[in-house]
């Protein structure tokens, strides 16, 4: 699978640069029909996990020579992130920073400005030599045992805090407090006065007060997740940085999930600016099945993977053997299908 991923990268960037294996990872239909095509189930959660370790994996060694570069993974892992970047950008003579800010900011809006009950435990952060980039990040709900992934892709953001997403991947949908959404905006702006111009006691004032409400059925924040006193703190920080827009306020350390959905919840309560409750995801799959499930199989897509890999193949660093055997492969899937 390694290999595999490797040669349709190397064959990929060859023909169309390595900006062009942003925007495909970025698509949640590509991504998930490359994971179907290295062997992974359509349905699994493990399609993120493996097919990044398997591409981050596959160019080791070829950075250079492609342009491409892959930092971060799974767990413990996603958190050697901006190490890696600034490793890469001592070799390569390119500042990280903005680099490091996209790849904290992706993960923080997915973790805090949108709340749909998923953690994240896998962020992968793509880039090129000239400073283009994209994430592909997941979380997981320990409640549903669902998986949720999130797509960014760099040359499309041109707001952190305002639709930023190319793609929210997910089996299930439900409520999210959603602060990215742009029926959102008034909410963010709201969010980032109270933090700059509002006494932190008197917004935990407010929130005390909350507590003691009876909140309407279709509110996504519940009281029993606010504790006023445990967030004096980091309103008292936040007020001191004097934050100009939610997008700054967001970014600042110690601003989690909690203060945000505080905040919001003052917000709209208080000040009437209600934020979006729209869920993100959407749906996608790779091919399709041949018994029409998740929908019917979609021929001219496979067609077209199956040229990719054939073309991929061809190009491949292997023995005439292997190559042989590979390509007899290739040519027993259009058998099968029709």
């Amino acid at each position: 699978m390694v290999r595999l991923a490797r040669e349709i990268v190397i064959a990929i960037v060859s023909d169309f640069g390595p900006e062009e294996m942003l925007r495909r990872v970025s698509h949640p239909f590509w991504f998930q029909a490359f994971g179907c095509v290295l062997g992974y189930d359509w349905h699994s959660s493990g399609v993120t996990t493996t097919l990044c370790g398997a591409l981050k994996a596959g160019i080791r060694g070829l950075e250079k020579e492609l342009g491409l570069f892959i930092a971060g993974g799974k767990g413990k892992t996603s958190r050697k992130t901006p190490l890696e970047i600034e490793t890469w950008g001592e070799r390569l003579s390119l500042a990280p920073s903005p680099l490091i800010y996209a790849s904290r900011m992706s993960a923080k809006v997915d973790n805090s400005a949108i709340q749909d009950g998923y953690q994240l435990y896998h962020h992968t952060f793509l880039f090129t030599g000239t400073g283009s980039w994209a994430v592909v990040q997941q979380g997981m709900n320990v409640a549903n045992r669902f998986a949720r992934r999130y797509h960014w892709l760099g040359e499309k953001v041109t707001d952190f805090v305002d639709e930023p997403h190319s793609a929210v991947f997910s089996e299930a949908k439900g409520q999210a407090l959603n602060l990215v959404a742009s029926e959102s905006g008034p909410a963010r702006h709201m969010i980032s006065e109270i933090s700059a111009s509002e006494k932190p006691e008197n917004t935990i004032a407010e929130l005390k007060r909350i507590k003691v409400l009876n909140l309407p059925a279709h509110h996504h924040i519940l009281a029993s997740d606010i504790n006023p006193d445990s967030l004096s703190k980091t309103l008292f920080i936040a007020r001191e940085r004097h934050p100009q827009s939610f997008e700054e306020l967001l970014s600042l350390n110690g601003v989690g999930p909690k203060t945000i959905r505080a905040l919001s919840l003052v917000a709209e309560l208080v000040h009437g600016a209600r934020p979006s409750y729209r869920d993100p995801a959407r749906y996608s799959f790779a091919h399709g099945g041949k018994d029409g499930i998740p929908y019917p199989v979609d021929r001219k897509t496979y067609d077209q993977s199956i040229e990719l890999l054939r073309r991929a193949i061809g190009r491949a660093r292997l023995g005439l053997r292997e190559k042989d055997n590979a390509m007899r492969r290739v040519q027993c899937l259009k058998p099968r299908l029709e």
